[in-house]
């Protein structure tokens, strides 16, 4: 990542991306043997957002004040009103792969569905050297070559590439930001939970046994998942209740006490929270069909 260009995984935090619906304008490419040429020079500025990843040649491009070079593996992202240029090396074009797109956050709580627009930038680098990420770059070319071909359904299936790719892009950042050992650390206590579902975890109980300070533990976990210990610890709870609720075997308190709720009226906030609608409401729905 270039100086001066780094975010911090507070500012990738915000980044709320199971909340975001997207819409893609259009793809674009251009490979080494194409008899399309693009020009030499392009200055524009656009209305969306859009990621390009370089696939080969050498060029030149400036991002609002900042310039990079065009080179392979690097992975751009321009936000909408943000002037920029590109210029191509003569004897190298650029090749390239790219998707223009817009995206709405869109929430839910209970009942009511809340939509709000693209007012800011998705908390991206700008420009990054992504050549040594393989996933990165499949999804990428998997994204392009879906939206070119335009197989049945082909509309979903690049928007959910998008989201994958987002992703991808998210996890290769925070690789620059934590190290591994604490990776595991935080691997190792996700697997804990799952297997002591039942119990009631403390965050000091947790750190402990992964030989972390508390607090150190608390900031790191929420920056890796983006939920804090006991709220990730919860939303393990509620999607097993979701799980033994739709299999119709058990019923709403039953649920309740597998899970490690003592209190069956706290367990349908912790529900309601996390869902919009009550465990009760749930199961009316999901399992007789109300």
């Amino acid at each position: 990542m270039y100086d001066g260009d780094k975010i911090t995984i507070e500012e990738e935090e915000s980044m709320k991306l199971n909340t975001l619906f997207f819409h893609i304008h259009y793809c674009n490419g251009r490979n080494v043997n194409d008899e399309t040429t693009f020009p030499l020079k392009i200055s524009r500025t656009i209305a969306h957002h859009e990621l390009i990843l370089i696939t080969g040649g050498k060029g030149k491009i400036t991002i609002g004040e900042k310039k990079y070079p065009l080179k392979e593996g690097m992975l751009f992202y321009i936000c909408p009103d943000i002037p920029h240029s590109f210029r191509s090396d003569k004897e190298n074009r650029m090749c390239f792969r790219s998707v223009h797109f817009s995206f709405a956050e869109v929430t839910v709580g209970n009942g009511h569905w809340k939509i709000k627009n693209d007012e800011d930038r998705l908390q991206l680098s700008t420009g990054r050297d992504v050549k040594d990420d393989y996933l990165i770059q499949d999804l990428f070319n998997k994204l392009v070559e879906s939206w070119f071909s335009k197989p049945p359904g082909y509309e979903f299936i690049t928007k959910t590439l998008l989201q994958q790719l987002l992703i991808a892009i998210i996890q290769n950042n925070r690789k620059h930001h934590q190290n591994q050992a604490t990776s595991l650390k935080i691997e190792k206590i996700i697997t804990y939970m799952h297997q002591n579902i039942e119990k009631k975890l403390t965050l000091t109980e947790l750190s402990k046994m992964v030989e972390l300070s508390a607090t150190y533990l608390s900031r790191t976990f929420k920056e890796t998942t983006g939920y804090s210990v006991i709220a990730f610890f919860n939303k393990v709870k509620i999607d097993k209740a979701k799980e033994l609720m739709s299999e119709g075997n058990k019923k709403v308190k039953e649920v309740a006490e597998v899970l490690g709720f003592t209190d069956e009226f706290y367990f349908s906030r912790v529900f309601k929270k996390n869902e919009g609608i009550s465990p009760t409401d749930f199961y009316s729905k999901n399992v007789h069909d109300v």
